[in-house]
């Protein structure tokens, strides 16, 4: 029997005007994004205008109150009133027409069959999974990133023989690379100029490399990151001679926080963890995080604007977690993640054991100013990348030969700049 040609159906024809390498679980994610915006957008119409509604009503007491639907947790606008039953009945289209949609693409699914991933998609699905990736997690949404551990954006299997098979000339040392917030695997780069490929050609190391939902606390991917490398210890098909991890960003929290579980699960890889590298990591904090905590406390500080504060909070939690470097779940844990609070972090010193290296940059050639510092990458300043606190237990102690600043690159240059290439075979040698 000819398999059904799904550009030939109704469900086929809309795809077939969509980006070629989108999904059709692709779609039916971003669908029901559109869905939830929709449901959002009205939702907080409708709350600013309850909110006007009671400003407006006050002054009339009883009277005024009649005109407001005061049930606790309601908008304030009466869903028997006539503007109730507007934003009521879109809604209710709106949600009629987000299962209309899932329904169609569900069947398109099989139609369609199994689909290779591409760079534009995979660049795609980890911008989404940074800002949304809890929220996505929670909705089952197909666009949520499951953590794997990857070698030429294909997922490894953690089995011996499987493992061998896809990696015949694996050797005794084993490089493991952890990207940042809302990027993937494939962005560190491929060919003789990246950082890995690097590595392995002069120093004989064999690289794989972290996919994770960025979206996550740090704390939770740094868990799971502690499992799953004690599952690729496990299976290497090599007696593992050391271990060296490389973490750009945010990953640089996420192995931080890996290091503190696998050791207290006493897992055998982190005894052998011998380097650990920090390529602009935010150790303290980022200040595009703090600006947005202090957003969302402007806006809520007023009845009026309250809800809009709403929308800088759909934020992810690994992304707030970045406003202080959050490593530990007792920073987040009975806590408004929030709520504009003094950093109360429990200190993480670096592990034990383990040659820790960081390395920060500045996009002014002058890094000692401090206009270099504060500016630092663009992202990071360099005080929080290098570890250093006001505070002493939060200070990191790394070594004065462990650390290095770059003048004149910004943080994304961090991943393929040759500087930053040699510095790593300084460390590593």
């Amino acid at each position: 029997m000819r398999k059904p040609d799904p550009t030939k159906t109704t469900s086929g024809s809309f795809l077939a005007n969509l980006p070629t390498w989108l999904h059709v679980s692709d779609v039916q994610g971003l669908a029901q994004l559109a869905t939830q915006g929709v449901l959002g957008v009205a939702g907080l119409a409708e709350t600013v205008q309850g909110n006007v509604y009671k400003t407006v009503a006050a002054p009339f007491g009883p009277l005024g109150a009649r005109f407001v639907d005061h049930t606790p947790g309601a908008s304030g606008v009466k869903a028997r009133g006539i503007t109730g039953l507007v934003y009521g009945s879109v809604k209710g289209v709106t949600r009629l027409a987000g299962g209309a949609v899932n329904t169609v693409l569900s069947g398109a699914a099989p139609l369609v069959g199994e689909q290779a991933s591409s760079p534009p998609r995979e660049a795609m699905l980890s911008a989404i999974n940074g800002v949304l990736g809890d929220q996505l997690l929670e909705t089952a949404n197909p666009l949520a990133i499951t953590m794997s551990l990857r070698h030429d954006g294909e997922i490894l299997p953690l089995e011996k023989a499987a493992l061998a098979q896809r990696l015949p000339h694996a050797t005794g040392k084993l490089l493991v690379l952890v990207h940042g917030l809302c990027m993937n695997d494939l962005q560190w780069g491929s060919g003789h100029d990246s950082h890995a490929d690097a590595l392995a050609h002069a120093l004989g190391y064999t690289p794989v490399y972290l996919h994770y939902n960025t979206g996550l606390h740090t704390s939770v991917n740094g868990q799971q990151f502690a499992a799953l490398l004690e599952q690729l210890w496990q299976a290497w098909p090599q007696p593992v001679q050391e271990m060296a991890l490389l973490a750009h960003s945010m990953g640089g929290l996420v192995s931080r926080s890996a290091c503190h579980h696998g050791e207290a699960a006493g897992h055998r890889w982190r005894s052998g963890l011998k380097q650990l590298v920090f390529l602009g990591t935010p150790h303290h904090g980022a200040p595009l995080e703090t600006l947005g905590n202090w957003v969302d406390t402007l806006l809520g500080a007023n009845v009026v604007t309250r809800p809009f504060a709403k929308i800088g909070q759909i934020r992810s939690s690994g992304i707030t977690d970045l406003r202080y470097g959050y490593v530990l779940a007792s920073s987040w844990q009975d806590a408004d993640r929030f709520e504009r609070a003094p950093d109360s972090r429990e200190p993480l010193p670096l592990p034990e054991g383990v040659a820790c290296f960081t390395l920060a940059a500045s996009t002014s050639v002058e890094v000692g100013s401090i206009k270099g510092k504060l500016i630092g990458d663009g992202l990071v300043p360099v005080p929080s990348a290098l570890g250093q606190h006001a505070d002493p237990q939060h200070t990191l102690a790394f070594l004065p030969e462990n650390q290095w600043v770059a003048g004149g690159m910004n943080h994304m240059e961090l991943l393929d700049r040759p500087e930053v290439t040699a510095q790593l075979l300084r460390w590593l040698a």
